[in-house]
This record gives C-alpha cells, structure tokens and sequence, in this order.
C-alpha cells in the first residue's frame, strides 16, 4: 500500500542543499521512515540520482549494528562518497548512535554532503532535538495520517470511512489490519509498550502509575479547560491520590514534548493578550487516545474537536482557544461581564481564522448558540463553523460560515471559501 505523504515530500523536496540536516520528527509509527527512504528516496531517483549517490542506511536493522558506532558510521558514509557530485545521506533511526550529533555535523562542511535524518526513541522524539544542533537543523514535523491521507488508499464513501478514523485514528500500519480487534490490539499495544516507556525512560519517572492515570484523565477530557491545580483536584476526589502541582505541571510537558499531545493556550482575543491560567490538550492521533480509555468513551463531538484542532496544525496553523469578553447591562442596570469561547484561533503568517467545532446544529437556538462567540469577535478575520452534516457551505447574514467537516478535512482551501 502506498500512502503519499506529499505535504512533506514538498518540505524535503523544498530543504535539498540549504546547508542544514533536515531531522524528520514526530510520534513513532507515524510513517517518518516511509516518507525518508521510499517516498522522499524514490522522488531522488526520479529526479536522476543515481542510487549509489543515495546512501541509505536503517540503524534500526540489526544487520547494520557494526554501523551504530560514530566512527564506524563516519567511515562507512566516507566510504561511499567516491567523487565530488552531491550525495544525498538518508539515516534512519539515527538516536541508535552514541554521540550522533558529532556525527551528523561533521558533514555540515561537506559541500557535496545533504543529510537527512530520523529518530523515534525518547531521545529523538522530544521537540527540544533541533537545539542540539545549534540553529544547524531544519525540522520537518510529521503527523500521523490526515483524513485526506487516509481516504486517499481507502474507496469508501468519506461519511463511512469517517467512523473508523474517528476511533482507529491515522497510524499508517492500522489501514494494513483487517479487523477491528487486530487494530485494537495494535494501538493498545504500541501505547503500552512503546509511548509510555519512550517518556518513562528519558524522564526517569517513578511514578508510572500515577503518569498513566493523568494521561487517561486528559484523555477522557479534550476540548476541556484545565491546569495543574484543578487535575490535582481531581487525583485528590477521584483517585485519593496526592500529586503535586509541580509534578502534574512536569508530566503535561512530557506528554508534549514525546509529540502524544499538544497544548493550546488560552488566548484573549480583544484584549490580544494569552491568558495561561487554563489550557487544553489534544491527542495527536485519535486512535491513541481512544485506546487510552480503552475505546470505552468515544464521544464523537469532542474526537471530531480534536481531528480539527490536529488538521488545522498538519495545515501548518499556530493554535490557540479564544476567549472573547463581552459587557452588557442586566434587568437592573448592573454591569455584567461574560465571556465566550471561540474554540480555535488559527494563525499562519498574517492570515486569521476563528474556528467553532459544532458537533450538529439542528434549530436556529443552537446555531445562535454557536455563533454568539463568533459575533462577539469586532475585527474583519474570517469567521467558520464546522458541523458533522455533510452540506454544502453557505454564509449567513453576519458572514459566518459554516462548512462540513469532510469538505473541511478533504479540500485544504476549505478555509478560503
């Protein structure tokens, strides 16, 4: 099965000869691999590379373990680079490799030298990667599969073929199982034994237990507002357990730093200002987080939230939740403040768009509802509704839009109409 990943191809495609080593992040199993040596190998050839020009080398594949030791691998490389035409080196895995960064900048010299990278442990996979190399690395950020990705190898109509992204999420290698219990049995397995001891043993966490525990309540809890002290709140009623603000505070930025989940801050959108008191979490892949809980709570509102909040990043959008304050006067005459949520402010460049994920909108009171954020928001920046129906677009008399959410994940200009 061939996936095409062309929205970083074009990254690679656009890094070649920039002087840096392009380092291939993000949650493991989510095609980094694939992408480097098939996808971004095969364009090469294609371009006219001769393959002894591409050197590829898999520190994951037992048969090149003599190749994990910085010299061994430096004189291999070496080896290979017979004459002064560019040489394209593709090094997957490459976290197996004691000192790998010495590694990796003794070709930043070499003219004829573009090296490209991946990684997957709990090393590689933290964001703080790209400071090892000192402003000398270009990251390409993959995520797992976007819904068009995915309906890109699967025939079904969207609306059906909607029900198993939702909870089988866009793991590459969940598209090759057959049942559901063999898909099940993978995410819950690759959770358990690979994400979970990727933070366990680049932090050194004693507390394994407690970890799982908090992820499974930010699990069960997307879309939702929180902060240290208020989950701290909740270990001490639900789970009679006494866990720091400190610790809680830790762990959250270990769920984001191995790239399981991702933070978006509050925004103030009149008063232009963030407001760090409350945030909320998103998973990275749905199918993760559904096999956190279990598969057991699946609300498709708040999934459906989240495969949003992970499309309009794969887009390339900063994130953030909007809160917009509004002062009105009561029956009385007293002074009232209220505010609303806007539930996605994206930002790329100077283009803004305030976001509403409304699951359905089935009366003209709830799509009041909906709205009164939107309306309550006095600058000229594009205003959108995503709902589950599958419509048409159309623009109400205040200018708002409202899309469906597969015309929204399908067509990446969805946001310009």
């Amino acid at each position: 099965m061939i996936i095409k990943r062309d929205y970083y191809l074009n990254q690679l495609i656009a890094s070649r000869h920039n002087g840096l080593i392009k380092i291939v992040t993000g949650l493991r199993r989510s095609g980094k691999s694939y992408l480097l040596f098939h996808l971004f190998g095969d364009y090469l050839k294609e371009q006219g590379i001769p393959e002894d020009h591409i050197i590829k080398v898999d520190l994951e594949d037992r048969r090149n373990a003599p190749l994990r030791y910085p010299d061994a691998l430096l004189t291999h490389i070496d080896s290979k680079m017979a004459d002064d035409n560019m040489y394209y080196i593709l090094l997957d895995e490459v976290q197996h490799v004691p000192e790998f960064e010495d590694v990796l900048n003794s070709y930043l010299k070499i003219e004829n030298a573009d090296v490209y990278v991946t990684g997957s442990n709990s090393k590689f996979l933290s964001t703080d990667i790209i400071t090892e190399f000192r402003g000398r690395g270009d990251q390409i950020h993959v995520y797992p599969l976007s819904f068009a990705e995915f309906m890109s190898v699967d025939n079904r109509h969207p609306i059906e073929a909607w029900s198993d992204y939702y909870t089988y999420g866009g793991l590459p290698h969940v598209l090759t199982l057959e049942t559901p219990k063999k898909k099940i049995d993978y995410i819950k397995r690759l959770y358990s034994t690979v994400y979970i001891n990727d933070i366990v043993e680049r932090y050194k966490i004693k507390g394994e237990s407690e970890l799982k525990e908090l992820i499974q309540i930010i699990a069960s809890a997307i879309g939702s507002p929180t902060n240290p002290n208020k989950l701290a709140n909740t270990f001490k009623s639900l789970k009679n357990v006494s866990l720091s603000n400190k610790t809680i505070d830790n762990y959250l930025t270990y769920l984001c730093e191995s790239f399981l989940a991702e933070r978006a801050i509050r925004y103030d959108i009149k008063g232009k200002k963030y407001i760090n008191t409350l945030s909320k979490y998103y998973f990275t892949d749905v199918g993760v987080r559904n096999a956190i809980l279990d598969f057991r709570q699946q609300e498709e509102n708040h999934i459906m939230e989240n495969v949003i909040y992970n499309e309009l990043k794969i887009r390339g959008f900063q994130v953030d939740v909007g809160v917009v304050e509004h002062r009105t006067t009561d029956k009385n005459g007293k002074r009232v403040r209220k505010q609303y949520e806007v539930d996605f402010v994206a930002n790329q460049g100077s283009q803004r768009y305030y976001i509403q994920s409304a699951f359905i909108m089935p009366t003209d009171a709830k799509e009041r509802q909906e709205s009164a954020s939107l309306l309550n928001i006095d600058d000229s920046f594009k205003k959108i509704i995503i709902v589950k129906d599958y419509i048409k677009p159309k623009r109400n008399e205040e200018g708002i839009v409202t899309i469906g959410l597969i015309d929204f994940l399908l067509n990446v200009d969805s946001l310009t109409w």
